[in-house]
């Protein structure tokens, strides 16, 4: 109440940014039972319908340019799943919208000719139109991070990003947290944010379902909407609308 008592008042500049979290795309008839990762390329297109009349979409870059662009939303995909080039991009180019991509450079393909695999290679990768495509971190193995040594954990974020600039591979030193975990104790966590200091990490993304506001209170924790294979395009509006589906 009062941080919308403060934007209201006008004596706060921050804007609402919401950021909505997805993983797989595949078409609505080749996707076998619950599957909360995959979003249908049918439902996928009639939110970005939705999207394109009521949100201004961007990247993450786009904030530091100081945009002035109202109701702002960044579509952001985890893993760099194949079927996000074979469905994702074409609705990006259709739509005229943006997403971000957060790429785990170790598992990435390296077999373009496997016709069994699920990722990206880094030629696919390289090859996205940076117009409507832009490429992050999302670790280098895709481990928890609250779950390994904090050694660990800075040598697998500079791995990511080696791996990335050796690619040539323009990317954003924003971060996605793997699982949405980073170690949230006391000094381990003042520690592993330092970390994240050191190799430039601008921001980092957990899940959360909430709203986010920038600039960012707290740039290493920001929230993401978790938009699930399983909703139906009611509670896809209503998780626009307020961040989350119960009050």
């Amino acid at each position: 109440m009062l941080r919308f008592a403060k934007r209201t008042l006008g004596f706060s500049k921050e804007e609402s940014v919401r950021i909505l979290m997805y993983h797989k795309i595949l078409p609505e008839k080749e996707i076998s039972g619950k599957d909360c990762l995959t979003v249908s390329a049918e439902n996928l297109e009639e939110q970005f319908r939705y999207i394109k009349s009521h949100y201004n979409t961007l990247f993450f870059n786009d904030l530091n340019t100081g945009t002035t662009l109202k109701h702002k939303l960044i579509l952001t995909f985890d893993d760099g799943y194949l079927n996000n080039l074979q469905y994702l991009v074409p609705l990006l180019e259709k739509y005229q919208l943006k997403a971000t991509i957060f790429i785990p450079t170790g598992l990435m393909s390296n077999d373009q000719a496997d016709k069994k695999r699920e990722m990206m290679t880094f030629d696919e990768i390289k090859s996205l139109n940076p117009e409507h495509v832009e490429i992050a971190l999302h670790s280098h193995t895709h481990r928890n991070y609250s779950q390994i040594s904090l050694e660990e954990a800075a040598e697998d974020i500079r791995e990511n990003i080696r791996t990335l600039e050796e690619k040539q591979i323009p990317f954003t030193k924003v971060l996605a947290y793997p699982y949405g975990k980073f170690p949230k104790k006391g000094e381990q966590k003042k520690q592993f944010f330092s970390i994240l200091e050191k190799a430039g990490i601008t921001s980092a993304v957990r899940i959360g379902n909430n709203i986010a506001y920038y600039p960012w209170k707290n740039k290493f924790e920001i929230k993401r909407i978790d938009i699930k294979g399983g909703d139906s395009f009611d509670i896809f509006k209503w998780k626009l609308r307020l961040g989350k589906i119960k009050l």
